[in-house]
């Protein structure tokens, strides 16, 4: 009995050994579209990492690093902590990103063991990117970083400074990590969508993902001879399958594990599974963090538990780090804001509301929209001639990256209000989009706002519009690109008239919006088959050529442009809200609570609706289909005389 005792005992752990050789574990622990939220959100001053339950925000990097050492803590086997791209570009932070590379530094102190770029690591030119990454290589270091899909220009040497930190190895085409006897491979692209809102890259042009992340599969499992591959992808998933990105890459390119998705800022509670692909995202700046642990074994990887951690003050932050992130929140007080006289901290209005962001009319939108035309006609006004006035400013939801929340106080800091519109960098070399000065003609405003109605609904919630200055109508169940039945100028306080937006109308309206929308307005007729072509001019009606000459001056008496930053506008429209609660801090006026009817949906099939104030777009459609009807009937009468006459015979 001893000795059959000793045989099981003997035989239950070869057999365990056995299973233990052939099944692996592993954890994954992801993070994409951290936007530099290195503190909570919002707002700041209620901001208190170092007490549990102390606050009702969200995020905050120590708070993250914190579940990153906890759930490291509880395990024996590798865990990998990944972040697929756009850690940059959302907060005061970026705006020393140059300089400091603060998130990078942040992040290798976190314990990530690889990273990816998105397409916001780029807003800042390649040659800001390559200076960004010296930095961090200089001033503690970073996490690994690959990327995949890179292709610098043979013809341009304005990213040969960035191909250069490329191939000293500060970024990689790809990773292998050896863990407990697994090898695994990890690469990192950036999608076509991603790439399309990357203007400020170029001459760097990105290549295709699909055929880049082949060549990657077969090069980590053919020459590596790795056990498993990782794609970290700044790419999406959407609703619709057609553009979900990720989802097309897991079905185009077997051999893919897992692929820890960004960009779309999508909160996916479980893996999406794709033949025997899994695909992760959590959300954006650092509202939760995901935790996949893995079993491998034979080749194949299948998933065993699956959470999204939401990151809150039921999380208590790391000392060390939130020590660090102090002390650089003080270098950006004096590096960046002690010269406007602001501080990160400082209070420059209360609100007894939340102003948020949507895909429709939103009061955040409006205040922003007001703010820089309210601004550009601060700057650039001259009241003793009125084709100089701006009457209407174009914001997109894009460049809108944050809500403005009450909170418990309803005190609204710089920092909160910063990140509300945070990104770009201007023809000046400093950070912020500048605002433009341009000329429309009525019908081309009409086109601007077709992309709210025409392009918006295809392409996704960045290309929807806020507007100031200006309301309208559509049709929703008109033909594409001529939806707008109605456009009216003016404001809330002054009232709206009605715009001719015929293309008889050759008056010239004054319009103002940042760098970046301008561009895009200017470039929208070449993907419309110019159906949307608008030439934005000056106040003379000449044709711009170069939209940098056209950025709104401070002030004319100096040489060159003084540039008129967007987020300065918004904070010093808001500094100026009048005081009425008498406590010495302005206050967001009542009038932003809610809508203010700026864009009115009006669906309908009725004919009147659908041809009213038809442009060539709408009696084109019209006519093709007529002529169909009148093709069709036309078939119709010679098939029905046929039957007639073969009935005839056989009767």
């Amino acid at each position: 009995m001893k000795y059959l005792r000793i045989l099981v005992f003997m035989a239950v752990l070869f057999l365990s050994v056995s299973l233990s050789a052939q099944e692996k574990r592993i954890t994954i622990i992801h993070t994409n579209d951290l936007h530099s939220h290195i503190m909570g959100f919002s707002p700041i001053i209620e901001y208190r990492p170092e007490e549990i339950g102390g606050d009702a925000t969200k995020g905050g990097w120590a708070r993250v690093a914190t579940v990153i050492k906890q759930e490291r803590g509880k395990r024996k086997n590798p865990v990998l902590v990944l972040d697929a791209g756009d850690f940059l570009m959302g907060s005061l932070f970026h705006m020393l990103a140059r300089e400091e590379a603060m998130e990078l530094r942040l992040m290798k102190d976190m314990g990530y063991d690889a990273l990816t770029l998105g397409n916001h690591e780029f807003d800042l030119k390649p040659i800001g990117l390559a200076r960004i990454l010296r930095s961090a290589a200089k001033k503690g270091g970073m996490p690994p970083i690959v990327f995949s899909n890179a292709v610098f220009s043979r013809e341009s040497d304005r990213d040969d400074t960035l191909e250069e930190v490329f191939n000293q190895g500060m970024v990689k085409p790809y990773l292998v990590l050896e863990r407990e006897g697994m090898k695994i491979g990890i690469f990192g692209i950036m999608g076509k969508d991603a790439a399309e809102k990357s203007p400020f890259a170029s001459p760097l042009k990105f290549g295709d993902p699909v055929e880049t992340s082949r060549e990657m599969v077969k090069l980590l499992r053919e020459k590596e001879k790795v056990d498993m591959v990782i794609c970290l992808s700044h790419s999406g998933v959407r609703e619709a399958k057609s553009i979900s990105e990720d989802e097309g890459l897991a079905q185009k390119v077997p051999g893919i594990d897992v692929i820890v998705g960004g960009h779309s800022h999508t909160r996916l509670e479980k893996p999406m599974v794709i033949d025997s692909t899994l695909i992760l995202q959590a959300s954006a700046y650092g509202k939760c963090v995901g935790v996949l642990d893995l079993l491998w074994e034979k080749g194949k990887v299948r998933q065993k538990n699956y959470r999204l951690v939401d990151i809150n003050s039921s999380i208590p932050g790391d000392r060390a780090l939130q020590k660090k992130i102090d002390s650089f929140l003080e270098i950006i007080d004096r590096e960046v804001l002690q010269g406007a006289n602001l501080a990160s901290r400082k209070v420059i209005a209360q609100t007894a509301f939340d102003l948020t962001i949507h895909e429709e009319e939103s009061n955040l939108g409006n205040l922003i929209a007001d703010a820089i035309r309210w601004y550009a006609n601060e700057k650039d006004y001259d009241p003793t001639n009125p084709r100089t006035r701006f009457v209407v400013a174009i914001e997109s939801n894009g460049l809108i990256r944050d809500n403005l929340l009450r909170g418990r106080t309803g005190a609204l800091a710089v920092t909160d209000v910063f990140a509300a519109i945070p990104l770009g960098i201007g023809m000046d070399d400093t950070m912020g989009y500048p605002l433009i000065s341009c000329s429309f003609y009525a019908s081309e405003i009409k086109k601007a706002l077709e992309v709210l109605t025409s392009v918006y609904p295809r392409k996704g919630s960045s290309y929807f519009l806020q507007v100031s200055g200006l309301k309208f109508t559509y049709n929703p169940r008109r033909v594409i690109f001529d939806r707008v039945t109605d456009i009216r100028l003016g404001s809330e306080e002054e009232g709206y008239v009605p715009l001719d937006y015929s293309e008889s109308n050759k008056h010239l309206y004054r319009i103002t919006t940042n760098i970046y929308n301008a561009a895009f307005l200017k470039i929208i007729g070449k993907y419309t088959h110019q159906i949307l072509r608008i030439i934005p001019k000056d106040l003379d009606g000449n044709p711009i050529e170069n939209l940098t000459d056209s950025r709104v001056d401070a002030d004319k008496s100096q040489p060159g442009i003084q540039e008129v930053k967007e987020w300065i506008g918004v904070m010093e429209y808001i500094s100026s809200f009048p005081d009425t609660s008498g406590d010495g801090i302005p206050d967001v006026p009542e009038r932003y609570r809610g809508k203010l009817g700026r864009i009115v949906a009006q669906p309908s099939y009725h004919p009147v609706a659908l041809l009213s104030k038809g442009t060539m777009v709408t009696w084109g459609a019209f006519s093709a289909v007529f002529v169909l009807i009148l093709i069709l009937a036309f078939l119709t009468v010679i098939v029905v005389k046929r039957v007639r006459r073969r009935r005839s015979r056989i009767s």
